[in-house]
């Protein structure tokens, strides 16, 4: 009987622990909501004085570009290890160090010189980043279940608008008044303040496991096949031809490194990216949309700036308020959006709304003309906006729906790997589009920016030196006759640095249409793996799942 009745105990799993109240919940919350506020505040605050701050230490199109470029590569690559590094550590310990590392390289970079150190600490700036990322997504996961996080989206969108919208003014007030080195200090006593509240509110379980291992040779394959790819996309064109020797090293060095990486992973005991996810059709087909969706949020925040001051000579602080339309339009559909899926538990169709102004946005905003009538283009960044609120932070909600716990920093990560990737390789092609059609421009128009710079003599002689060496001109300085073609030039340009958009666009809205339609369950990760649901094949068959008895044992409801 004794022997009996132990291993009916051992096989009993353990109760799930008891359901967190809001007040829990939101003091939870607020150091994780604080967190993302430091990351997104410390990126957006500089988007707006790029264009000076690029001009200051003298560099070009292609500095401008590698400076977002750095830090996106460096989370992109740092995303899917953090969140590997969460099913296997402390979460509240890691997102601890990567607010860490992340404000120490931001501070760091308002001491820059030259562009290189810039760039370096942007680099540096971008790991913190990824582990903010992919550590919020996961730790929201373990106190909020997919069909509660609605109720909580206006949380979310406060903290998103007090970055989005009030840090590109800020850092335009900041530039225009004091500098803009200390777009790089504005963070730091918020960090400090989210790195203490962390310490005190954020309370989680911590799951034993046994001896742990770390993918070292995946997590170096990786980040050679990612580097090479963007150092690729970036000087193609400009610095060897688009089929040379260096093309075909460089290209080659990709595919080799990631057929290595695929082997890696499938004989690893703890892959970086396990590809048995991708088996399951919702993540493969969310991993397909996000991309579209990284694009557009990185390229627009990242270029809509720079053509607000290259090409409609705002200044920095006036070109945040400018681009408060494409924000705006981020911020309604996912504070509506959210809100209507859990109050309802439906989200398809919202989301391929989202998909659709997506493409939209994409085409309408690579018609974009110097003189084009701002109205015109604010419903056209309202739009894009309103396609990536719609999408980006609901693809890694139905992921997380149909994870299992055991991997759950994976998926959620692996999700926004793609995103930060897409939007990496997108801003880097964006980029490289834009140098080669300013150059083309420049040498198009020569005859009427010399005749334009004749009359002024010895000043005009500078401007033209300035002009032809590539540097990023200030806009606002020059003299009338080359400023308006100056205008023209880089928005010609930026407007078909945002045709590459559109079909990817195009493939997020087909990817979203084939996503399996299945209920949100209202079960947190945590109350998941305490109900022993780790052991059923998650959400892997063709129905849906609500919910699950504390015993992890019964009948499934649809």
């Amino acid at each position: 009987m004794a022997t009996s009745t132990s291993a009916s105990t051992d096989a009993t799993p353990p109760a799930p622990p008891a359901p967190m109240s809001r007040r829990k919940v939101l003091e939870a919350l607020s150091g994780l909501l604080l967190g993302m506020l430091v990351s997104m505040l410390a990126a957006t605050v500089v988007s707006t004085s790029l264009p000076v701050i690029v001009h200051d230490l003298q560099g070009d199109q292609t500095v401008f570009t590698w400076v977002v470029t750095a830090t996106l590569l460096t989370t992109a690559i740092s995303t899917p290890i953090w969140g590997k590094l969460a099913d296997l550590f402390d979460r509240k310990l890691l997102i601890q160090l990567a607010l860490a590392l992340f404000v120490l390289a931001t501070a760091a970079a308002g001491f820059s010189q030259d562009a290189a150190t810039l760039i370096a600490f942007r680099a540096v700036q971008g790991l913190g980043a990824g582990g903010l990322a992919a550590l919020s997504q996961v730790l929201m996961a373990d106190i909020i279940s997919p069909r509660e996080r609605g109720r909580y989206m206006g949380l979310f969108g406060a903290v998103m608008a007090l970055a989005t919208v009030g840090g590109p003014l800020l850092g335009g007030f900041i530039t225009d008044g004091i500098g803009w080195r200390w777009n790089f200090f504005v963070a730091i006593p918020f960090a400090i303040a989210a790195f203490v509240i962390l310490q005190r509110t954020l309370h989680v379980p911590r799951v034993r496991r046994g001896k742990v291992r770390i993918d070292y040779l995946g997590i170096v394959l990786l980040s050679t096949a990612v580097s090479l790819l963007l150092v690729w996309i970036t000087n193609a064109g400009k610095n060897y031809d688009w089929w040379s020797v260096e093309t075909g090293l460089m290209v080659g060095g990709v595919v080799v490194a990631t057929a290595l990486f695929i082997v890696v992973e499938l004989r690893s005991r703890e892959p970086l990216i396990p590809l048995s996810l991708f088996r399951n059709r919702t993540f493969t087909l969310s991993v397909i949309a996000s991309i579209a969706t990284g694009l557009a949020m990185f390229g627009a925040a990242v270029f809509l700036g720079q053509y607000m001051q290259m090409s409609r000579g705002a200044t920095p602080a006036e070109a945040g308020l400018l681009t408060i339309p494409m924000m705006g339009g981020l911020l309604v559909t996912s504070i509506l959006i959210g809100q209507l899926i859990s109050r309802f538990g439906r989200w398809k169709a919202y989301m391929i709304g989202g998909a659709l102004s997506l493409i939209a946005g994409s085409v309408l905003l690579s018609t974009l003309h110097y003189d084009t009538p701002y109205p015109l283009v604010a419903l056209y960044m309202f739009l894009l906006g309103a396609g990536v609120g719609a999408t980006m932070q609901n693809l890694v909600l139905v992921v997380q729906n149909t994870a299992k716990p055991q991997e759950m920093g994976a998926a959620s990560s692996g999700v926004t790997f793609f995103r930060s990737l897409g939007g990496t390789i997108g801003v880097s092609v964006m980029g490289a589009a834009l140098a080669s059609s300013v150059a083309d421009g420049f040498v198009r128009y020569r005859d009427a920016i010399g005749t334009a710079l004749a009359p002024l003599g010895d000043a005009g002689l500078a401007v033209a030196a300035q002009l032809q060496s590539g540097t990023l001109p200030a806009v606002n300085t020059l003299p009338d006759g080359v400023r308006v073609i100056v205008e023209d030039i880089y928005a010609q340009g930026i407007a078909h640095s945002f045709l590459f958009a559109v079909p990817l666009a195009i493939i997020s809205f087909i990817a979203i249409v084939f996503l399996p339609n299945r209920p949100l369950t209202r079960m947190t990760t945590t109350e998941r793996l305490a109900a022993g649901e780790a052991d059923l094949a998650t959400f892997t068959a063709s129905e849906g799942m609500e919910s699950i008895p504390a015993s992890g044992k019964g009948t499934v409801e649809r």
